[in-house]
This record gives C-alpha cells, sequence and structure tokens, in this order.
C-alpha cells in the first residue's frame, strides 16, 4: 500500500500540517509506504531538527525521514487564507500521482483540492476533514463547488471527532461514508521546571498557549483572572494582533502581577511549560477551533483542562467533564473562574484521569492504528 498525504505547508508549526508529518513519519513502521506533498514559501528552508534528512531535487525540497517517509515541499508563490499558492503543486501531482494506491487529502486546503482535481488521478480518496471552513466566506464562495466535488469523489471521510462529523452542515448528506479518528501525539517528555517556578512564584499556575487572536478568548480569560486568588498566577504563552488589546486589558484590570503575556515560547520549552502548570485552559470561542491539540499535550503531563462547549466543535469531547477537566459555557469569564478553582482544588483525582484518557484515546500508537485501519478499508471496498 502506497499512500500520499496530501496539502498545507512547511515549516510545521503545529495543526493539519502536524498531523500530516506525524502520519508520514509513523506509517511507515506500521507497514505503510507513506510520503506527503506540500508547498514552501520562497526563502524558507529545513528548520534546525529536520535538517540532516533534507535534499533538494530540480522539483523539490526532499526529506526523507528516518522510519521511511517521505516529504516533498514543492515552491509556492505566496500563503493566501492558510493555503498556499503552488503551480507546482499542480505539476508534480499530474507527474505522480498513479503512483499511490491513495491520496490522503487534509482538508481545509483549497489549493490541494485544486491539484487533486487537475492531476487526474483516478485512485481512491481519503478526505481527512479537519475543520469547515468559516472565517473565510470571500474564500468558500468560489471554492464551494470544488468542496463539493471533493466530498463526492472520497471514498472515505475521517474526522477529529464524532461531534464535528455528525454536526458538520457541509457532512450531512455523507454520513455513511463518514468516521473519525481521534488525533493523537507521542508524550510530552520530562523537562526540569524549576527555572519556571522560580520565575514565576505562585500557588496555583495557570497556563494558556495560542495565536492572540479573538476566537482563542484571551480577553475572556483575563476577565477570568480578575476572580482568582492573588497568589495564582496566568499565564498566557503566544504572540499575535491581540497582544496590545490584551496588555491594555491587564492594566485596565491592575493584573500586572497575576496575568503574563509570555510571547513566543520555543518548541524545546513548551514540555517544561506544561510540566510546570497545575491547569491548562484552552478559552476557544468558535468552532474554528476544531479539536485543540494543546489539549493532548496537558493531558500527557498529567494536567488537568478546563476548556469551552462550543457549539459543534470537538474541543469539549476531547475533555471529558469531570474525568479530565471542567467544560464551561464560551465566553463566560464567571463560570471560567468558578471551574478553574473546582479544578485546582481536584488536579491529582483530574491529572490522573487525563493521563487515562490520553492513553486510551489520544496516543500517537492509537491515530496510526486507526488510520491504518481506514487505508484497508477503503483499499477492500
Amino acid at each position: 500500500m502506497k499512500v500520499l498525504q496530501l496539502g498545507k505547508f512547511y515549516p510545521i508549526r503545529g495543526g493539519v500540517e502536524k498531523v500530516m508529518w506525524d502520519l508520514t513519519s509513523n506509517l511507515p513502521a506500521a507497514g505503510v509506504n507513506c510520503d506527503m506533498l506540500c508547498g514552501i514559501l520562497p526563502g524558507e528552508g529545513p528548520d534546525a531538527q529536520d535538517a540532516p534528512y533534507a535534499s533538494r531535487t530540480k522539483e523539490a525540497l526532499v526529506f526523507n525521514l528516518p522510519a521511511g517517509g517521505r516529504v516533498f515541499c514543492v515552491p509556492a508563490l505566496a500563503k493566501k487564507a492558510a493555503t498556499m499558492l503552488s503551480p507546482t503543486m499542480v505539476h508534480w501531482l499530474r507527474r505522480h500521482a498513479a503512483e499511490y494506491d491513495i491520496v490522503h487529502i487534509h482538508h481545509p486546503d483549497p489549493m490541494a483540492a485544486l491539484a487533486l482535481f487537475l492531476s487526474g488521478y483516478k485512485g481512491k480518496v481519503v478526505l481527512h476533514w479537519h475543520s469547515d471552513i468559516l472565517s473565510q466566506a470571500f474564500l468558500l464562495a468560489f471554492y464551494r463547488p470544488l468542496q463539493s466535488w471533493l466530498i463526492r469523489r472520497s471514498s472515505l471521510i475521517v474526522g477529529t471527532s464524532p461531534v464535528y462529523v455528525k454536526e458538520s452542515p457541509w457532512l450531512q448528506d455523507y454520513q455513511k461514508k463518514c468516521t473519525f479518528v481521534p488525533i493523537g501525539i507521542d508524550a510530552l517528555p520530562k523537562a526540569d521546571i524549576s527555572s519556571i517556578r522560580e520565575r514565576y512564584p505562585c500557588r496555583v499556575m495557570v497556563l494558556s498557549i495560542g495565536r492572540l487572536v479573538p476566537y482563542k478568548g484571551f480577553t475572556h480569560l483575563v476577565d477570568a483572572a480578575a476572580r482568582l486568588p492573588e497568589d495564582w498566577k496566568v499565564i498566557i504563552g503566544g504572540k499575535g494582533p491581540l497582544e496590545a488589546e490584551l496588555r491594555g486589558q491587564i492594566r485596565a484590570l491592575g493584573l500586572e502581577e497575576k496575568v503574563i503575556l509570555a510571547g513566543y515560547l520555543p518548541q524545546e520549552e513548551i514540555p517544561a511549560w506544561f510540566r510546570a502548570c497545575d491547569v491548562f485552559v484552552l478559552g476557544s470561542v468558535m468552532k474554528t477551533e476544531a479539536f485543540g491539540i494543546v489539549q493532548l499535550e496537558a493531558f500527557s503531563c498529567g494536567k488537568p483542562v478546563v476548556t469551552t462547549r462550543v457549539p459543534g466543535s470537538g474541543i469539549a469531547w476531547v475533555n471529558a467533564d469531570g474525568e479530565s477537566g471542567c467544560t464551561v459555557p464560551p465566553g463566560d469569564s464567571q463560570a471560567m473562574a468558578e471551574a478553574l478553582l473546582e479544578v485546582a482544588g481536584r488536579k491529582e483525582e483530574l491529572g490522573q484521569g487525563a493521563i487515562r484518557r490520553y492513553q486510551a484515546l489520544f496516543t500517537m500508537e492509537k491515530m496510526i492504528e486507526k488510520i491504518k485501519a481506514c487505508y484497508e478499508k477503503v483499499i477492500l471496498d
């Protein structure tokens, strides 16, 4: 069986492209010959950790991964609306598509869908439905016919949670060929937390990580912090266009000592931050947050989580209320503060529940096993 993961971009910074990279890295050990095709902007090169596996051909920057997978990064002209504009992707796929038994395309990615449409590929297609297109209404108006074609063309549609598959308006007529495979990750490694706890001394440390954009709900987390005890600290890691507004809100509420905007947290420091905190928060307020991989990182470290119950999103399914943490209505700062107090008081019990939930549903091994079963089903049908 030979499979191509299709879509998104390099460098890998999280989300959909991280799932694609993880599948390409781990499926060969499970007996699936797997490659990945994505776009790369001019001037971008391999990250330091990937450089040992990198080489260049006339067509692409290629990574020959240690376990056997290959990643082909073809030139793109620009990145718009979270997709690469890459005519080269079309040309590459037309030349190579027939080499694959299955093309596993990751949605939403209009460029990947267009490349598949124009490639003339006749084999099986697995559509990984990570999210609806929600914020780019102008883009969706043009993309909708191609999206409809992609849904019809697919042999199997894979969501990341049962909630999202059931609730997506675009999949209502195709439930019989839908399934779900939760995203899985490797557990974060052990890390020295002493420098973080010394820098931010407190009784309870609350951590939240994400891009500082409105749908992440950070303004509500800051409001919730005003209701928490004075010996708590709320650490927000990330950068983005909302930073100035958040700093103004923190000053206006007099929370400069309680709420810390820590800026971008380097990837190598992430395990220490998760292991240093007492509670993790994902306060997103829109369905744009479809799953919330950061919850899995917290679970793997034995940290309970407070999340929001966003209608149609899978984030509250990932975090089982009362088992691995608490869920609250989106945008309700009072409810968030109350949940943080409850979770902090039960952090040992809920932390153990978080580890159990991670091990039962969200390990890398579980994801690879279930995706391989999806491929086998598609090949046999």
